[in-house]
C-alpha cells in the first residue's frame, strides 16, 4: 500500500440497490408496524413518568401493568390544548417562512441513485439565531413567559404527535401518486413498511422546497435549544436556582445544534438526507421524537435537580467536549480529503485512501474516496463514537439513580449501531469488493480495539 493512495476501480452491477429496502416481506412489515405503535407509546410513558411517578419509568410501567394498559392509557393520556395546537401551528409557519425567505448559502447534496444532484439553501443558522433572539428578547421584556414551552408541554405533545402522523400520511400519498423524482422512489409492496421507511427520497414542492431538508432541521432542531431554555426557566421559577447540571447539558445541546446549522452544507451529504427516504421514521421522528426524547435531560432536571461537585462538572465538560472535538475533526477530515482529491495531509502525513468509481442508474460514472487515515483509519465510524461520548456526558448530568434520562444514550447506541449496519450494507453494494478491502484496512466498526 502506498503512503499516499491505494487506488481501485469498482464495477457496480446493480447501481440502484443502495438505500432502504426495495422489497419488504412479513418480517419487515411486522417490524415497521411494531415500531410505529411503540415509539409514540414510549414518548408518552416518559412524560407520564416525569409528571406523576417521580421520574421513574420502571414505576410507571409497573403501574400500567397493575392497572391494565388500556385503563392506564385513558387515565394518563395527554390532553388536547387549543392554545398549544395554535402555538405549534404558528411555530411551523414561522420556521417555514424563515426556511423559504431568509438568505443563505447554496449547497449541493450527494448525487442520488437516479443521478440527480439537488441544491439546497443553507440558512438554518440564521433562522436559529433570529428565533432565539426573539425568544430571549420577548422574555426579557416580559412579553413572553420564558417557561411557556415547559408549562404547555402536555398540549404540545398532542400537537407534535398529530402533525407527525399527518405529515407521514401525506408523504406516503405523495410518494405513490405525485413523486418529485420517480427514479429515486422505492415501493416495497408493503403499505405499512412504506409508511415507516418512506417512498420518496427527496419529496419537494416546486424546485427548491424540500420536505425532508426542512423537517430534518427546522421544526425539531431549532426547537431543541428553545425547549432546554424553557425547562431551565421552569427550574428557576420552581426552585429559585439553575443547577450546574442544567447549565452543562444545555451547553452541550447548544454546541451540538449550532454546529449542526453552522455545517448545514455538510449535513446535505449525510445518510439522513442522501439515503433515508421520507416516511414516518423521519416525518414523525424529526417533528415529535427528536424534541421530546433529545431534551429528556432538561425535562428531568427541571423537576428533579441533580447537584454536581465542581470536579464532577469539570470532568463531564472535558469528556463531552472531547467527544465533540473528535466528531468535528472526523467529519472535517473526510470532506477535506475529498475536496482536495486526496492531495493533502492528515495528522501530518499524506492522506491514505481507496479511490473508487461507481455508476448511477442514469448510466453515468462517478468518483469517490474511502479515507483510511486520520480518525477514519481508527474506526469506520469514528463520528459515531464521538456522538456516543457526547450522549454519555449529557445523560451523566442527571446522575445514575434513574434510567429515564439515560434512555437517550441507549437509544443513540442502538440507532448508531443499526445505522452503521445500514451504511455498511449500502457502501458494500455501492463500492463492491473494495469496500471489503477498506474493512480489512480499518477492522473496527465503531470502538477501536473493541468493536
Amino acid at each position: 500500500m502506498s503512503d499516499v493512495t491505494a487506488t481501485a476501480i469498482v464495477e457496480i452491477t446493480a447501481p440502484t440497490t443502495w438505500g432502504r429496502a426495495s422489497k419488504a416481506g412479513w418480517d419487515k412489515t411486522i417490524g415497521a408496524f411494531l415500531i410505529v405503535a411503540a415509539v409514540p407509546t414510549w414518548c408518552h410513558m416518559n412524560w407520564i413518568a416525569l409528571e406523576q411517578y417521580d421520574g421513574s419509568i420502571t414505576t410507571a410501567i409497573k403501574a400500567a401493568l397493575d392497572e391494565g394498559a388500556v385503563p392506564f392509557a385513558f387515565r394518563h393520556f395527554p390532553q388536547l390544548s387549543i392554545p398549544a395546537m395554535i402555538g405549534y401551528a404558528l411555530w411551523l409557519l414561522l420556521q417555514a417562512f424563515f426556511y423559504g425567505y431568509l438568505p443563505g448559502t447554496l449547497c449541493y447534496g450527494q448525487r442520488t441513485p437516479g443521478g440527480h444532484l439537488l441544491t439546497y439553501t443553507a440558512n438554518g443558522l440564521l433562522a436559529w439565531a433570529i428565533t432565539h433572539v426573539l425568544y430571549i428578547g420577548c422574555s426579557f421584556l416580559g412579553v413572553l413567559d420564558p417557561a411557556i414551552i415547559a408549562k404547555h408541554w402536555e398540549g404540545l405533545l398532542v400537537a407534535v404527535n398529530t402533525y407527525g402522523f399527518v405529515l407521514a400520511i401525506l408523504a406516503q400519498w405523495k410518494g405513490y401518486w405525485a413523486p418529485s423524482f420517480p427514479e429515486d422512489r422505492k415501493i416495497s409492496g408493503s403499505i405499512i413498511f412504506d409508511f415507516w421507511a418512506g417512498v420518496e427520497l427527496n419529496p419537494r414542492f416546486g424546485k427548491y422546497w424540500d420536505f425532508k431538508f426542512f423537517h430534518n432541521g427546522r421544526p425539531g432542531i431549532v426547537a431543541w435549544t428553545l425547549i432546554d431554555l424553557s425547562w431551565a426557566a421552569y427550574q428557576y421559577q420552581r426552585f429559585g436556582y439553575v443547577t450546574s447540571s442544567m447549565m452543562i447539558v444545555t451547553l452541550f445541546h447548544f454546541i451540538y445544534v449550532v454546529d449542526f446549522f453552522y455545517n448545514e452544507d455538510w449535513y446535505t451529504r449525510t445518510i439522513d438526507i442522501s439515503h433515508d427516504h421520507f416516511g414516518f421514521m423521519l416525518a414523525w421522528g424529526d417533528t415529535t421524537f427528536l424534541p421530546t426524547l433529545y431534551t429528556l435531560q432538561t425535562q428531568y432536571l427541571a423537576r428533579y435537580p441533580t447537584h454536581l461537585t465542581q470536579t464532577q462538572a469539570l470532568a463531564l465538560l472535558a469528556f463531552g467536549l472531547t467527544g465533540y472535538a473528535i466528531f468535528r475533526s472526523a467529519n472535517y477530515e473526510r470532506d477535506y480529503v475529498r475536496s482536495k482529491d486526496g492531495k493533502c495531509q492528515i495528522w501530518g502525513k499524506p492522506a491514505k485512501f481507496i479511490r473508487c468509481k461507481y455508476n448511477t442508474s442514469d448510466g453515468k460514472e462517478h468518483n469517490s474516496l474511502l479515507l483510511t487515515s486520520g480518525w477514519w483509519g481508527v474506526s469506520r465510524h469514528a463520528n459515531y463514537l464521538a456522538d456516543l461520548m457526547q450522549a454519555w456526558a449529557m445523560c451523566a448530568t442527571c446522575g445514575f439513580t434513574h434510567f429515564l434520562p439515560w434512555s437517550y444514550f441507549f437509544f443513540m447506541s442502538t440507532l448508531l449501531y443499526h445505522r452503521s449496519l445500514r451504511d455498511e450494507k449500502r457502501c458494500s453494494s455501492k463500492y463492491g469488493k473494495h469496500w471489503d478491502e477498506y474493512c480489512k484496512q480499518v477492522p473496527y466498526r465503531i470502538i477501536p480495539g473493541v468493536f
